[in-house]
């Protein structure tokens, strides 16, 4: 993949065949054959009836966000089990796809930075009555002239508006899913963020999400659980979005809280969804008394204040005086010794003694990462995510196994998954529906597009029924494809189909006479057949092209390509050459320019209709 003035170029964009190497961090055994680096295991996809090329195309569309024109190829040359360690490894270089986030300038900024920069509304508010640039009673009289004032009241403080930040954030989404070769870092970094969702609909913690799935989430997406269930309790964002901040031990008789009254007490919410959610199931064998006691457990594990106004004790006392106290500062989390519960707890018949602190919690959540159910709800997620979505207890049994007997290492746990018969079963293949991100960033990759503005994109997904980071429950989108799938689904999937084949995309490129290596089909039932062959490697496409040559007759497709365009918000644009005097084509030059564009639109509505197919929305 090459970076040309600011776009990527994908002609070259592959699996990215490169030598294995640093696999040390993977936590995986290699033997060597003939000087090659080879794993030690083998896929069984034979015993399954799969040939080399079809097994390299499951496995392509269930740990990639869709397979690449050429991809299928580049993997058998490399070979399956040295690809899928390859990816394990998630080391692979990418200069090119960081060169383009490098024009995203927020991505990298600490939270501190963030809140600095990017305050809330009520927070500016705020700030400009303190400084006597607006009256508090102005919203009630002029709308117009207080929007006007904060404008010009955060331009002058070099401040921007949270929105930006999160389109930022977005783009970057939608840019690394596309063009990045680490794909299954990135497909179990989203498998993760949904696992322990948090959103941006609760004003407290959107501003610290980005920093959440950047520091916490990715880094550890194939590393081990406990670590990952103990970054994401003593993240910002996880404090905030399920009130952990905010609890605390009840007040002692005759203890003066003073204005803190009102904050103090227990608050029960990340415990229970800590145990439900997150490790052990709602089937997990805890009890309410359970959730209570660890609630207890957890109280004082709260967000270091980011503002003077919130800093009160820390102020007073330095570092090591604080931790003297009992206090644990570390980055943006704080464990606050005065509101932590010092009574004794029992959780899950494990006695936690009167006196304890910030140990108490780091215990309790390695109890619950290597608790036996917590082995089991965690193999069936990645099982319904990778397999089917009704996978089979003996598959189960397996991960979990390897889940307790390997300290939790995601990267073992996922190797069992894919060495066992039941990933490579013909019932399992093709047998997940893609979510509305997959379909959409699957097709620009078998299209090989080329993704210029990244937010249009963004906008279709959601559109389509999955608005990444807005999802409001702590149980992240369901993973199922009944969920996924009804009559309003399924004509939103075509109509983005079709827009996206035809151009109508904004800020995405396609060329569909490049992809086909510059041949132009003769009619458009050779071009069903010649980019479904494109766009659906090694599937028998005899059903898929039965089904789809009716609509190639479709007297309405044209219109429904202009319906597609204009829920694209796009049905403004024109392209080059279709209005104004520049790039206007001399008059005998006019029916060409129509015959062209007529077997362009063409095209583009026989490639559309693939997109939509069913056939398409299965990986």
């Amino acid at each position: 993949m090459v970076l040309l003035g600011g776009h990527f170029l994908l002609s070259s964009f592959m699996a990215g065949v490169l030598p294995m190497h640093a696999l040390d961090g993977a936590r995986l055994s290699l033997s060597s054959l003939d000087g090659t680096r080879i794993p030690p295991y083998r896929f069984p996809y034979r015993m399954a009836g799969l040939t080399e090329r079809q097994a390299a195309a499951h496995l392509l569309s269930r740990f990639t966000y869709g397979a690449t024109p050429g991809q299928v190829d580049a993997v058998v040359k490399m070979g399956l089990e040295t690809w899928w360690a390859q990816q394990l490894a998630a080391d692979l270089p990418d200069d090119s796809l960081a060169q383009c986030l490098s024009r995203y300038d927020a991505l990298q900024l600490t939270n501190q930075q963030v809140a600095d920069l990017y305050p809330k509304a009520g927070q500016v508010a705020r700030m400009a009555i303190k400084d006597g640039v607006i009256d508090k009673d102005s919203l009630k009289t002029d709308r117009v002239a207080y929007r006007e004032a904060i404008r010009n009241y955060m331009q002058e403080k070099g401040l921007k508006p949270e929105q930006d930040l999160f389109r930022q954030f977005f783009c970057q989404k939608v840019l690394r899913a596309a063009y990045g070769r680490n794909q299954l870092q990135e497909v179990m970094t989203d498998f993760w963020f949904n696992h322990f969702n948090v959103s941006i609909t609760k004003n407290d913690c959107a501003e610290f999400i980005p920093a959440y799935e950047r520091d916490v989430i990715r880094p550890n997406a194939l590393g081990h659980f406990g670590d990952l269930l103990l970054k994401t309790a003593k993240s910002p964002a996880m404090l905030y979005y399920l009130d952990n901040f905010s609890s605390s031990a009840p007040l002692a008789e005759g203890e003066d809280s003073g204005q803190f009254r009102k904050t103090r007490g227990l608050n029960e919410n990340y415990a229970r969804e800590v145990m439900e959610l997150h490790t052990m199931g709602v089937d997990g064998g805890y009890t309410q008394q359970d959730v209570t006691q660890a609630a207890r457990v957890l109280t004082g594990w709260t967000v270091y204040p980011m503002n003077d106004a919130g800093k009160g004790i820390i102020n007073r006392f330095s570092e090591d005086q604080l931790a003297r106290r009992g206090f644990v500062h570390e980055g943006d989390f704080l464990f606050n010794a005065n509101r932590h519960d010092k009574g004794e707890k029992i959780v899950l018949g494990h006695t936690f003694p009167a006196g304890g602190g910030y140990d108490e919690g780091v215990t309790l959540l390695e109890m619950l990462a290597h608790h036996l159910s917590t082995a089991r709800f965690i193999a069936r997620k990645l099982a319904v995510r990778f397999v089917s979505d009704d996978p089979s207890p003996a598959l189960i049994d397996k991960m979990a196994k390897t889940f307790l007997e390997k300290d939790g290492d995601i990267r073992q746990v996922l190797i069992t998954m894919v060495s066992a018969p039941e990933f490579w079963n013909s019932a399992a293949v093709r047998e997940k529906t893609k979510s509305p991100f997959e379909l959409a960033i699957g097709a620009v990759r078998s299209l090989h597009g080329v993704i210029e503005q990244p937010y249009p994109l963004y906008n279709w997904v959601s559109r389509m029924g999955e608005k990444k980071y807005y999802y409001q429950a702590p149980t992240g989108f369901p993973d199922k494809g009944s969920y996924w799938i009804n009559t309003g689904s399924l004509l939103n999937r075509m109509n983005f189909g079709l827009a996206l084949a035809t151009g109508r995309v904004p800020g995405v490129r396609i060329d569909l006479v490049a992809l086909n290596n510059g041949h132009e089909p003769e009619d458009a039932q050779a071009a069903l057949l010649a980019y479904s062959r494109i766009i659906l490697p090694e599937r028998n496409l005899d059903a898929t092209i039965k089904r789809l040559t009716p609509m190639l007759n479709d007297p309405g497709l044209s219109q429904k390509v202009d319906v597609a365009s204009s829920r694209a918000g796009d049905a403004g644009n024109t392209r080059p050459g279709q209005n104004g005097a520049e790039g206007m084509p001399a008059d005998n030059d006019m029916a060409m320019v129509a015959t062209n564009d007529q077997k362009a639109a063409q095209l583009g509505q026989v490639v559309g209709i693939i997109i939509g197919s069913p056939e398409f929305q299965r990986r």
